[in-house]
């Protein structure tokens, strides 16, 4: 009795790394980066339209650009879910339900390294680097459900082709008909899916010794790659929905210009850790090559590619790389340490103590802290993010990073005319603002197509008759970052006047010609300094990027 209480009560690693994270997440250091990324506003106020008409939209009702034009919500699912939360939970809600699904997707990696052979220092290492470098995607976006389906995708097709366990194959169309509702990194379980069915394909090909077995092995695989197929049909748009990403996905200057889209920048803390990542992957296949599959090298291959062709490929790519590499060098590394007397004597403490542990491990199956963390975080969103007196979470944009204060200004004078502003702020608008106020351009960029997104740059960035095209926009309204170029620009410029600023946004508003008419003004205290650039602080990982450097 006792040993059974014992293994619903103690927490395992994977227990402990799921509470950390979780806490980390909704109340420590890394809450604030959740709602770094102002696109969750949009998803708000569409999964609040969705639960008020029961219906998916179909076009586009935010902007006044494009208010009207046809739009694909493809991620619904996503966005009821969120805007069920919000109503319920506030921005705490939909914050904690990131930090869970970020901390579980985390927890099961860690949980898989082991299983798969991972000692226990090298699977904590691993995941260490592997949760520093996905770090750079910590947001409340439906792309994070993708990362726990893609190690779900790993599992059920690695433990099939090892094992043979037919079963798990018979969720994964269940799954996809989840997936292409929630987010476009369905995507992933096909190049999986057709990854396994190579090597399957490969070994029977190579007259394996069990060849009849690898032919029923690619069968299931190929019969299940159908019906995954015929999942992604169960959407709101059909067929077009295929065709809307293709061509999404396909459109060059989108794909250069998107910052998300762009090869990573190795100055950050982040990309250090993938780098880090690539060199042990390197390792592990240069030592391992004789025990690595013709799945698990493609599987490194492509999450290598995608990792160093995309930003926000990173987190999927660690996740599969640490995966592969782990047990790769943990087997490894016991060799070397087997081999050498005096590393084997230094070591052998820490060896045995990382069994034990790694054996107790796998006997822990309660996860009760884990439950418990849930559960008493759900309460305090319920309540306001307060727990008694005390104030645990408190998620809120943050207001050095986006217009906070000039959309309240906004919001008092009661403004209902469409007003432009960067993409990477358009989302925040929208959350605040909608429905009295529209904006003219927002970062859902598949709406707004290429050719509009070129004019969109000439206003941010200057270009000659950035003036006509503002206002071919009917856009009487300008926020921008105060110490932006057009910030200046617009300064300059007789036909606009600056009715607001403080020390993250300056508000303008075009003047009528032959109007005496003084606009509202408010100005709050600025040291004076005049700056062109993009300021620091504004980076956002869905937009466009604004910096000359981006462009093709």
């Amino acid at each position: 009795m006792v040993n059974a209480w014992s293994r619903f009560l103690l927490p395992s690693v994977s227990d402990l790394i799921f509470v950390l994270l979780v806490i980390a997440l909704s109340t420590g250091t890394l809450g604030p980066k959740l709602l770094g990324d102002a696109g969750i506003g949009w998803h708000i106020r569409t999964g609040e339209l969705i639960l008020t008409t029961h219906s998916v939209p179909r076009v586009d009702l935010f902007s006044s650009t494009m208010n009207g034009k046809p739009w694909y919500a493809w991620e619904w699912l996503y966005d009821a879910l969120v805007g069920a939360i919000h109503r319920t939970a506030g921005l705490n809600g939909v914050a904690f339900f990131s930090a869970v699904l970020i901390a579980l997707t985390f927890a099961l990696v860690f949980r898989m390294m082991l299983a798969r052979g991972a000692s226990l220092g090298i699977a904590v290492v691993m995941l260490l680097l592997a949760v520093s470098a996905s770090s750079i995607h910590f947001l409340t976006r439906p792309h994070i459900l993708s990362w726990l389906f893609t190690v779900i995708w790993f599992a059920a097709l690695d433990g099939f082709e090892t094992g043979g366990k037919s079963r798990r194959l018979v969720w994964l169309p269940v799954i996809m008909g989840v997936w292409v509702n929630w987010h476009g990194g369905f995507l992933v379980g096909f190049v999986l899916q057709g990854i396994y069915l190579i090597a399957a394909c490969a070994r029977k090909l190579n007259g394996s010794p069990d060849g009849s077995d690898a032919l029923s092995r690619t069968r299931a695989l190929l019969m299940t790659g159908v019906l995954m197929l015929l999942a992604t049909f169960a959407n709101p748009y059909g067929y077009k929905l295929h065709v809307h990403i293709y061509r999404y996905l396909s459109d060059r200057f989108l794909m250069d210009h998107i910052d998300e889209f762009l090869s990573p920048n190795f100055h950050g803390l982040p990309q250090k850790c993938f780098a880090v990542l690539l060199l042990l992957t390197i390792v592990g296949v240069a030592v391992g090559r004789t025990r690595l599959r013709t799945s698990q090298l493609l599987v490194t291959c492509f999450a290598v590619y995608t990792g160093l062709y995309a930003s926000r490929n990173i987190p999927v790519s660690s996740m599969l790389l640490v995966l592969i590499m782990a047990p790769v060098l943990s087997t490894a590394a016991g060799e070397w340490v087997g081999n050498s007397a005096m590393v084997r004597r230094g070591l052998a403490r820490w060896q045995d103590f990382g069994v034990r542990m790694k054996a107790t491990e796998s006997r822990l199956h309660g996860h009760a802290w884990a439950i418990l963390v849930v559960v008493l975080g759900a309460w305090i969103c319920f309540h306001q993010g307060r727990l008694g007196s005390r104030t645990l979470m408190n998620a809120s944009f943050d207001g050095t990073r986006f217009p906070v204060q000039a959309v309240d200004f906004l919001a008092r004078n009661h403004v209902r005319e469409p007003v432009f502003c960067p993409d990477s702020w358009g989302g925040y608008l929208i959350y605040r603002l909608y429905p009295r106020t529209r904006v003219v351009v927002d970062d859902r960029h598949d709406l707004y197509g290429a050719d509009f997104l070129k004019e969109y740059l000439k206003i941010m960035r200057g270009e000659d008759q950035w003036d006509r095209v503002l206002g071919e926009m009917h856009a009487n309204w300008v926020l921008v970052p105060k110490a932006s170029a057009l910030a200046n620009l617009l300064g300059e410029a007789p036909a606009w006047r600056n009715v607001y600023r403080d020390e993250t946004a300056a508000l303008f508003q075009r003047v009528s010609e032959g109007t005496d008419n003084e606009p509202m003004c408010v100005t709050t205290r600025l040291k004076p300094r005049l700056r062109i650039g993009r300021p620091s602080g504004t980076r956002s990982y869905f937009r466009l990027s604004h910096s000359a450097e981006g462009l093709a």
